[in-house]
């Protein structure tokens, strides 16, 4: 499959596919950020993706973004899906901070991969369903 890609910046790596390692793409800030404590802001990341039919991009935190950065994605996943792919629907991650920080161009602060769109379905209302019940939410204990 070959993605078309717009570039708004000279200044960040561009995106690969590291065969082998990851089916996740880093994704990098594509200009200098400075959060106080309590700030929100939407961080562009540099490129436009024409995505194929059926398909959708889910973007969320690297691992070590929290702990690098201290700030968390504000929406947890975001989803582009493939009628965001006009010349100027840069990507974004939209951020907030629990402590001061500071994010440099090319610091890598999210990732992505692709989905095909989920099939369509429909609901059956039943009474009672067979599964095994668990306990309810958060039933699998704290260790």
């Amino acid at each position: 499959m070959e993605l078309k890609i717009k570039y708004f910046t000279d200044k960040i790596e561009k995106l690969r596919f590291i065969d082998g390692k990851s089916d996740w793409i880093d994704l990098r800030a594509a200009e200098d950020i400075t959060l106080k404590a309590g700030e929100f802001k939407l961080i562009p990341l540099g490129v436009a993706i024409a995505l194929p039919e059926g398909y959708e991009a889910h973007i969320v935190p690297r691992s070590s973004t929290f702990k690098n950065f201290g700030i968390l994605q504000a929406n947890s996943c975001g989803i582009v899906d493939e009628s965001y792919s006009g010349d100027n629907d840069q990507w974004m991650m939209p951020a907030y901070a629990v402590r001061d920080t500071e994010i440099h161009i090319n610091d890598r602060i999210c990732q992505f991969r692709i989905f095909e769109h989920q099939k369509a379905f429909t609901f059956k209302e039943v009474d009672h369903l067979t599964g095994p019940d668990r306990g309810g939410f958060g039933s699998t204990g704290k260790s």
